[in-house]
């Protein structure tokens, strides 16, 4: 997810965002400690994309 689509997006939908990040965080986690995962980069990813939402949404958009 670039940082470019993320402020075109409003608070709220950061926040949905932000919450089904770590949904699918979790859930790789799981995954992963089950040995199901096969991309092991896919929750680094994740959570890349989880400090950018949370980096604009307490600095605000600029």
């Amino acid at each position: 997810m670039k940082i470019r689509e993320l402020r075109q997006k409003s608070d709220s939908e950061l926040k949905r965002t932000l919450i089904d990040l770590r949904d699918k965080l979790r859930e790789l986690r799981f995954n992963l400690a089950g040995g199901k995962v096969k991309n092991i980069k896919e929750v680094h990813q994740v959570k890349k994309d989880i400090a950018k939402i949370l980096t604009l949404l307490n600095n605000g958009k600029e």
